[in-house]
């Protein structure tokens, strides 16, 4: 509990001059995803990825699913929807170079 602290954006409760903190909610420090961490992630591409195309992926990172723009490790590929792909190369905030993971 914290004395004297305002209430910022509905994390926390106010209750008798005393806030409460929800630490679920509220996270005092910036999650981030390192380049370390994203390369070799398996994914879905959800967005055809190919040669003059940005495509689109989706990811579980950081205890959810997220989507990444995509484009290929290779520039002669094209991936469609639906194929299993393993992440290359990160590029932050949000784009990856992919290849399918699995011969066709």
């Amino acid at each position: 509990m914290v004395r004297g602290v305002a209430v910022a954006a509905g994390r926390g409760e106010l209750t008798g001059g005393v806030t409460r903190i929800r630490t679920t909610a509220f996270r005092p420090y910036a999650v981030t995803m390192d380049e370390a961490s994203m390369v070799g992630l398996m994914g879905r591409v959800t967005g055809a990825v190919g040669p003059g195309l940005v495509g689109e992926v989706i990811l579980r990172v950081r205890g959810g699913a997220e989507h990444f723009l995509a484009y290929p490790a290779s520039a002669k590929d094209r991936i469609e929807p639906g194929t299993v792909v393993m992440v290359i190369e990160y590029l932050p905030p949000r784009t990856v170079y992919v290849s399918a993971a699995y011969d066709s």
